[in-house]
């Protein structure tokens, strides 16, 4: 049951002793206090329609900018105090209100959502100051616009956000590193167009994931340099008229240099566009991983065992084990995608400088940025829980003429033309699965028949060990050659 708010008098106003001792849950207050309703309220002669209010509302998601808003809202404050625009007095006022008000969001969590009334939390954020600490928390908006408040609540949010996703991409190469040490003399086949090909070291194509998640890392940690330009000071469009030092804020919220311009500033969202761009990439490979581990967990493959806990079941089929996380990471692939496509068709036709459409911008970052974060957290735990099947790998790899590639070599080592020994390698193929035979069961003297290149020497070319041993440059699969790049890798982590 709601609680009732005692009425007051049109003229009544808290005492300081009252303000105070609110609590926390005067954020729940459902109305605008009477000092503070619309921050633009002198411009407009009735009321915002309530559904209007519904419909640009984006306090429901850009919520979780609270810590980055008030931040900043430090820093501005400090400028303002060395441009003498505040007092000492008023400057700690106000810095000390928004402390307050930090903690009451921090501690209240999403309660905050149920009943503002406040448009976003940067309006949430002011009102609750007034509140707080009287006329002079109007000051705060001096020389700033809720336009470069957002571009800077944005990229301090993302600046976060992306150096949490790259120490998450180390964390799952780390736990791929641990396997590949683990299982470098494991063999199993390896796959062009889903058809097996030729013998690999699971260890390779652990560390071939590794990769791909590298250059993701990298795609990030480049993305940091266009963050790194503090907006604030672009005022609504055109720069603000109080010489306020935009260097110095820069360094108060660690950032290496200011925005250049000021229509630029404000209307710039590509460095979410750039986020996004490397966030699809990156979840494209791990649905690609994700689909390779799939296949390796059915029946048809075997090679691996997923832990329970990361499976689920079937409502009618009791033996059914089914790979959810797996393919909900190859689903929500789609979901990231969508983000990207959704602030790509949002800027493409913005004229200079700000739009409301810009308000868009949020719920596509921040959905794409929970899950890839979820994704990478599961995956995380689930290379260092993963059972590999080794017995079934090695299996595999007799079956489908692994080799023949490794024969075709030998005779072009004897001095035959690769296409002739490709073609007569082939011709042994053709004959093997004709009579039902391996390749490996054929006897030098039988093989030359096909060519008198064929020496005692060739029984070399079937042995699986052998076959990885001669991959030995860099980037091959041979087992010393994966031991050097695991020793560089591990360099690379360690600095």
């Amino acid at each position: 049951m709601a609680r009732k708010s005692k009425k007051k008098g049109p003229g009544a106003e808290k005492t300081r002793s009252q303000k105070k001792s609110a609590s926390p849950s005067s954020l729940l207050t459902p109305h605008p206090s009477p000092a503070f309703t619309k921050a633009w309220e002198g411009r407009f002669t009735e009321s915002t329609d309530p559904e209007v209010e519904r419909f640009t509302s984006s306090f429901s998601f850009d919520r979780r900018l609270y810590r980055y808003d008030i931040q900043g809202s430090i820093a501005h404050t400090e400028a303002l105090g060395r441009a003498g625009l505040l007092t000492e007095e008023e400057r700690d006022t106000l810095i000390r209100g928004l402390k307050e008000i930090e903690a009451e969001i921090a501690a209240e969590g999403e309660l905050i959502q149920a009943a503002s009334a406040d448009e976003d939390i940067h309006m949430h954020v002011e009102r609750r100051l007034s509140e707080k600490v009287g006329e002079v928390g109007g000051k705060l908006h001096t020389g700033r616009s809720r336009n470069d408040q957002i571009a800077l609540d944005l990229r301090l949010y993302l600046r976060d956000e992306t150096r949490t996703v790259v120490e998450q991409i180390r964390s799952v190469q780390r736990a791929l590193i641990v396997q590949a040490e683990s299982n470098l003399d494991t063999l199993l086949p390896g796959y062009t167009h889903l058809q097996r090909a030729q013998p690999i070291s699971l260890a390779h194509q652990l560390l071939a994931y590794y990769e791909m998640l590298e250059r993701d890392r990298s795609r990030l940690i480049d993305s940091l340099k266009r963050l790194d330009q503090m907006p604030l000071g672009a005022g609504a469009l055109s720069g603000n008229s109080f010489g306020i030092d935009r260097e110095g804020v820069a360094r108060a919220l660690g950032f290496s240099e200011v925005t250049a311009n000021s229509l630029d500033t404000v209307s710039d969202r590509d460095f979410i566009v750039e986020f996004l761009s490397a966030a699809s990439i990156l979840m494209m490979h791990l649905s690609r991983w994700a689909e390779d581990w799939i296949l390796w967990a059915s029946s048809e493959f075997g090679f691996i065992a997923l832990p329970d806990r990361f499976c689920t079941g079937s409502s009618m089929m009791p033996q059914k084990k089914n790979p959810d996380v797996l393919e909900l990471i190859r689903g929500k692939t789609g979901r990231v995608y969508g983000s990207l496509l959704a602030l790509l068709t949002l800027l493409k036709g913005l004229p200079l400088s700000y739009n409301r459409d810009l308000q868009e911008d949020k719920e596509p970052l921040f959905n794409a940025l929970d899950t890839v974060k979820s994704a990478l957290r599961l995956l995380a735990d689930l290379v260092r829980q993963v059972s590999f099947k080794k017995e079934r790998m090695l299996e595999a790899t007799g079956e489908g003429f692994l080799l023949a590639t490794d024969l075709a070599d030998y005779l072009v080592l004897k001095g035959l033309p690769f296409r002739q020994a490709h073609k007569v390698v082939g011709k042994i193929v053709r004959r093997s699965l004709e009579e039902g035979r391996p390749m490996e069961a054929w006897t030098p003297a039988e093989l030359q028949a096909f060519s008198p290149l064929f020496e005692g020497d060739v029984i070399d070319c079937f042995s699986l060990a052998g076959a990885l041993q001669r991959k030995r440059g860099p980037g091959g699969t041979a087992p010393q050659s994966i031991e050097a790049e695991i020793r560089k890798i591990k360099r690379k982590l360690k600095a």
